[in-house]
């Protein structure tokens, strides 16, 4: 994209506002001159509409949102006109693979940079595919056979949105502390998510929670 180019009008979608604060300042601190943010939404129900009413180029999308996920976005707005790129905290194989099939252009965790994150969308616009480049094998090992995407999501349908992302970050390491941080939601909350997620899963700790999540490349 040159720098003559228009600016890439963007539509940001995430549940915690902070984050959207956070993202556009960013955008519009490093890539004024790339990019145009129309408007922001925190669910699917306001994704949707912001999509229909503003027409945007790019629409960076966070994978779990109240009222079905970014997949669910999509599903009710296809990919013609607007070109998703899937802005996440989850790294898991099958956010990144289920949000592919979905229609989105490409996928990038929330570690990503400014600079990175406008030259994505430059690129997203443009019609390429933008990986992070961990989460690039994970599509190709999905091509190739090497994941058992039926298995994955016969155990994850068990739990909710919520649930899964409070189940990688405990797997992860991550004290409740830490996951109510992240998250947004209190200590007693996260607790809660927790023992509904090892009773789901037939998990008696943490520490079989972490080998079933390794198990299933979900780290």
């Amino acid at each position: 994209m040159s720098e003559a180019a228009a600016p890439v009008r963007v539509v940001i979608v995430d549940d915690h506002a902070m984050f959207r604060a956070g993202v556009r300042s960013e955008l519009v601190s490093i890539g004024a001159a790339k990019v145009e943010i129309l408007a922001e939404a925190a669910d699917v129900d306001e994704a949707v509409a912001a999509i229909r009413e503003h027409r945007p180029d790019v629409v960076l999308l966070d994978v779990h949102l109240p009222g079905g996920g970014g997949a669910e976005v999509m599903r009710r707005h296809p990919a013609a006109e607007t070109r998703y790129l899937a802005l996440s905290v989850s790294d898991a194989a099958e956010d990144v693979i289920g949000t592919i099939r979905g229609g989105a252009r490409g996928y990038v965790t929330k570690t990503i940079t400014g600079p990175e994150l406008v030259a994505a969308i430059g690129r997203v616009s443009e019609g390429d595919a933008v990986f992070s480049p961990r989460l690039a094998g994970f599509v190709l090992d999905a091509f190739a056979g090497s994941i058992d995407l039926a298995h994955i999501d016969e155990d994850l349908d068990r739990l909710t949105e919520r649930e899964r992302e409070v189940m990688r970050l405990i797997a992860r390491g991550y004290a409740y502390k830490e996951v109510a941080k992240e998250l947004f939601i209190s200590i007693k909350t996260v607790e809660t998510h927790m023992s509904a997620v090892l009773r789901k899963l037939q998990l008696s700790s943490r520490h079989e929670l972490t080998r079933w999540a390794n198990d299933r490349r979900l780290l």
